[in-house]
Formats: structure tokens, sequence, C-alpha cells
């Protein structure tokens, strides 16, 4: 019996999926069942009760799983605490974000770890924001990134920042010609938004209410390039994170404007599995996004 063995059964449990498990391990399908026959006859007990339609756990089964993450739990702390004697911050990071945080609010952050920690290996995975919370709950990553974090028993949630919400236009768009705007500008305008299970998209739905708006998005995208697309070629206006359209603003493709006020902000958070050991790479990690970048102070 080795720890591999252990990892693939936990993970097995976790996800209720042989082809889950077999991806998170980059081993077949075929191998994880295998595998777990292989712990049945070192056990000498059934570990899954295979008479039921949906995955299930024997009695036994659930002893094996709970003493195998009491074991894995202790193994990754032995390793990080050896990494820290050593003084190495070296590894792995796997991290899940979506699309608008991975493409313009985390790259500089992952540069900074990378020149200061050349040894570190940071692979980033693009997901809609639900599949960033299921990641983080099977173990297939070790951070995710997300707006507007929903709170959950198994979840540990770090604030990053904030980021204001504004409005972007076509250049020659009437509001374009404000210095600022009002929610109440809106009214009767042709918008454009995301997919109505985003959580942006759930915000910006609730703020309009607030402010007794009834706007029927004339189109919806699942993504911030292809709404800020849209809104290039004048096909409607869009409230978005500022961070992700400030190159459209320096090369003047969009018109963006704040609203006046101001209060209207998107929170980000890192998530990470409640009693996850993280690595002294994974607490640089956490380290350098918490305390921001030099001349980031002020920024929304």
């Amino acid at each position: 019996m080795q720890i591999e063995n252990l990892k693939i059964f936990a993970d097995l449990v976790e996800t209720k999926s042989f082809s889950k498990a077999a991806k998170l391990n980059g081993i077949t399908q075929s191998a994880v069942s295998q595998q777990a026959r292989m712990m049945e006859r070192h056990f000498k007990a059934l570990l899954i009760d295979r008479s039921q339609k949906q995955f299930h756990l024997t009695r036994e089964g659930t002893r094996v799983y709970e003493t195998a993450k009491e074991i894995l739990h202790n193994y990754d702390t032995l390793l990080s605490g050896l990494q820290e004697m050593k003084k190495v911050i070296s590894g792995a990071i796997r991290i899940a974000t979506i699309y608008s945080i991975g493409l313009h609010e985390l790259p500089p952050y992952i540069k900074r770890l990378l020149q200061d920690y050349p040894s570190v290996n940071v692979r980033v995975e693009y997901r809609r924001s639900n599949l960033v919370y299921e990641d983080i709950l099977h173990n297939a990553v070790d951070f995710g990134l997300v707006a507007f974090p929903v709170k959950a028993r198994q979840l540990e949630i770090i604030p990053f920042r904030e980021d204001r919400l504004v409005l972007i236009t076509h250049p020659k768009h009437p509001l374009a010609a404000r210095a600022e705007v009002e929610i109440a500008d809106l009214a009767g305008q042709k918008f454009i938004s995301f997919d109505p299970d985003i959580p942006t998209r759930k915000a910006v739905d609730q703020i309009l209410r607030d402010h007794k708006l009834e706007i029927e998005p004339v189109m919806e995208f699942d993504n911030i390039e292809t709404v800020k697309r849209a809104v290039e070629i004048d096909h409607g206006i869009a409230i978005v994170p500022h961070a992700t359209v400030r190159q459209e603003a320096r090369q003047g493709t969009l018109a963006v404007r704040p609203f006046k006020g101001g209060g209207l902000t998107r929170p980000l958070a890192i998530l990470h599995r409640k009693g996850r050991v993280l690595t002294p790479a994974m607490k640089k990690f956490v380290e350098i996004l918490v305390q921001g970048l030099p001349g980031e102070a002020g920024e929304a």
C-alpha cells in the first residue's frame, strides 16, 4: 500500500466519479477501478457498495476514507515542513479562475511570483465560476479566484481586492460625452449582459432592481471579452469591472465612465479547501496577492 493508492481512493470518494478521479491522477478510469478493488483485497472488506445506482461507500469504506484523509494530511504537512526547514520555495501551484480575473487581474501577480521564486511552476485554468468551486472541493486545483465569493463550509475565503464596476459604451455613444454617469441614465438603453448564472451579472441585476430599473438585455455572453467586442461595435452598453477595460480605454476603442458617487464594486477572493496544507510556494502566492503590487494603492 502506497500513499498514491490512498490519494486515488480519496479522490474517488470526494468526486464520486471514476472518470474524475482518473483525470485528477493522470490515469485511466480502468486503473482507478483496479485500485479500488486492490484496496478491497488488501483490507479484506468491501469498500464501495456496488448495489447502489449512485456512488456509495460501505461502513468499512467510510472508515478507510477518513483514515486515508488523515494520513494524506499528515504526509502533506511533513513535506511542507521539510521544505520550510530547507527554506525551499518550489513546486507546482494549480489555479482555477474566472476569465476576467485570469486575463486582467492575475498576470502581474504571477509575474512577480515567478521573478522572486523561479523554481515555482504555476498552471492556470480558465473556468466558469461554478466550476471553480467544484475544482476546489474536488482537489483538482490548489486555489480558486472568483468574484462575489459564496461562503461554504468546506471553503476558506481570503479577500483579494475590490474592483470598481464601470459603464462602457461606444466612443460616440451619447453617454460617452459625460464625465460620469448615474444608474438612472441607463433607462431605455440597449444593454449587454453576462449570462444569468454569472455572479457579476447577478450583482448588476440587483443594482438595477435597487434603482427600480427594469432592463432586458439585448445580448448575453459568458465572458468579458465577447461583451467588450459587442460594445465596441455599438450593439449596446454594459457594466463591467474596471480592470478588464484598461487597455481599451487607453486605445480609445471603448468609452469607460465611472458611476457618480462610486460605491459599485466587485469583491474578488482567493479560495482553497479548508484544512488544506499549503506549501511554502502556495503561502508566498497568497502573500503576494493579499499584500498587492507596488503602485496599487488606491486602485479600486
